[in-house]
Formats: structure tokens, sequence, C-alpha cells
């Protein structure tokens, strides 16, 4: 044997060895989750150009409004959202699924692994079946379940439909919504206030009862309210109310419900570009200036805020409940 390299390591020696050894072993784990290279990062994006601006083109639709036909057509996430397979396996109902809000939390569940239903109305089903194509093209099941929420027993079928074609339910999203600008309330027929009081204050309601048998332990229910029931602007004296109704019943059923496991929060959007307002829901003046006041100078596509539907819904944002989460693009509230 020969005895004159078997001398003892120094201290510093092993201690730097190890080291090197954990640096590598720490380093393996982060390359294999994918983390990027630098050739890989992508550039910065300025948020005031990267849409839209104001003046837009005068153009109106009959209620409810397709998203295809409106110009520009609005961003959803057709292609850009990517998921990375936050809510595999998960079951979501979503109220409203063919267009606006709606639509871009759709696509992104489908691409975060849920399966996927979604209601509108009849007279939106060419947008519905794009949106049932993109939630099967992820390779995720789609249901599509047309009908009037202002029909309590429509409300119930919907709701068992779901739970029926999904195998269950863990996530309800209840987006759809009415709104009609008028100047005065003397312009508001009794027709019209009930049109907007049934589909966005009793639908949820009818179907949030419906549902609650489903939801087990890790549920989540989400809610889309509006910077209106914080900031309310004249023209929108009805559906500015339902949107505060909205915001509290959140805050309330999170303290029932939160006890049995089951979260519930809302997302508050500022100025949108959806059919809502191409539908009624603005005149065509503030349409063509819509969404100039805000900070950024435009108003917000729907794909921007689908992150928040999606948190809300995943596991590691359990602890939010009761919470309004805003994107308004600098103005409004929360």
């Amino acid at each position: 044997m020969d005895t004159k390299n078997d001398t003892p390591l120094s201290r510093r020696q092993i201690v730097g060895g190890v080291g090197g050894g954990l640096a590598v072993v720490a380093a393996a784990p982060a390359m294999a989750q994918g983390v990027a290279s630098p050739a890989a990062v992508k550039p910065l994006v300025d948020p005031t150009t990267k849409y839209p601006r104001p003046p837009f083109k005068g153009q109106s639709q009959t209620w409810p409004g397709l998203a295809g036909k409106m110009e520009p057509r609005p961003d959803h996430g057709e292609t850009s959202y990517k998921g990375s397979g936050r809510l595999a396996g998960r079951k979501a109902l979503i109220t409203g699924g063919d267009s606006g809000m709606g639509r871009a939390a759709a696509i992104a569940y489908a691409r975060e692994g849920a399966d996927v239903a979604i209601n509108y109305l009849p007279d939106e089903e060419p947008d519905a079946r794009e949106v049932v194509a993109i939630i099967k093209d992820a390779g995720r099941k789609a249901v599509a379940i047309p009908g009037d929420l202002r029909d309590e027993a429509f409300c119930v079928r919907l709701v068992d439909e779901a739970v029926r074609e999904l195998g269950g339910l863990d996530i309800l999203v209840s987006n759809a919504g009415r709104q009609q600008a008028h100047d005065s309330i003397l312009d508001i027929s009794s027709e019209q206030f009930d049109w907007t009081m049934k589909t966005n204050i009793y639908a949820p309601f009818w179907i949030i009862k419906a549902a609650l048998p489903h939801l087990k332990p890790g549920s989540t229910i989400i809610a889309t309210t509006s910077e209106q029931a914080y900031d309310p602007t004249p023209d929108l004296y009805d559906y500015a109310q339902t949107k505060a109704a909205t915001m509290n019943f959140v805050k309330s059923l999170a303290k029932q419900l939160g006890p049995k496991g089951i979260t519930v929060n809302g997302v508050a959007p500022g100025p949108v570009w959806t059919p809502l307002q191409v539908s009624g829901g603005a005149s065509q003046d503030k349409l063509k200036k819509f969404g100039g006041m805000s900070a950024l100078g435009r108003p917000g596509q729907p794909v921007e805020l689908c992150g928040i539907y999606v948190q809300l819904a995943a596991s590691d944002g359990s602890f939010a409940t009761g919470q309004i989460y805003g994107a308004s693009g600098g103005q409004g509230q929360p």
C-alpha cells in the first residue's frame, strides 16, 4: 500500500467537495423542472401597446352579442395561453362560458387539465362551438349546456347535467351576466329590471344551491363581479346593484362555507373588451372611447384575467376565501 497519498483530507477539502456535489444535485432538479435558459426568456411587452387602444369602430349587436363578430375580436387566450397541469383532474362548470371572462377561464382551465362544462344562451351557439373545440383540442372533456338562467328549473338541470357528464363537480364559476346601459332610471322598465336581477342575482343563488351538495372539501366557487360594485357609473344603475350584491354574497358565503372546506372568491374586472359592450352595455360614444380612461390607455382583454380564475381554482390558492381580486387597468376598486 502506498501511504504517501493516504494523508487525511482537511476539513476545508471535505466541506468544499460536499458543497460542490450539493450544488450539482441542486442544479439538476431545477433543470429538470424546466427552468428557462437565457435564450428562452420572453422579452418584456409594454402593456400600454400590447392590445388595441381606442378609438374603436362604432358597432352594435342584438343582445347577447357574439365575440366572433366584434371588431377587433377579443383575445381569450385562444393561441396565447399555455397550461402547466395546475388543474389536472378537476371538473368545472362555467356560466357565460362562450365569451368574455367565462370563455377565457374555460380555455385556461382546459389547458390546465380540467374537464369543463359551459352554459350560454342558445343565440350564443357560434361562440360556444369554438370554445368546445378548444377544450377538446386540449384533450379534455367539453360539455355544452345552452339555456336561460332566468329559469330556476333550468338552473337545477344545468347543475345536474354538468355533474352527470363530468362525473362530478369541484369548480363552479358564476360568470354570466346581463348589462344594459340607460341614461335614466325612467328608461328602465320593470321587465328589463327583472331580467337583469334574475340573470345576475337569482341565477347564482339557484345554481349554488343545486351545486352545493356535490362540492367536496377543496372545491371552489368563483363569481364575476365588477368595478361597478365599488364605483358605479350613472348609466348602469341596475347592473351596478347586481355586482355589489355579487361582491357581498362572495364575502358572506365564504364565511358560511369556509368550515366545510369550500372557498368562495370573486373577480372584479374593469373595462374589458367583451360582447357586453357592443350589445347594449355601452352607448356608441362610450364604446368608441372604451377603456381609454384606464391608466394603460386601453381596455383589458379577457385573457389578461384568466390567470386570476386559475389561481383561485388551484390548490395552492386555498387560503384565499372571501376575497375580491380586481383587474381594472389602474382605475376603480378593489
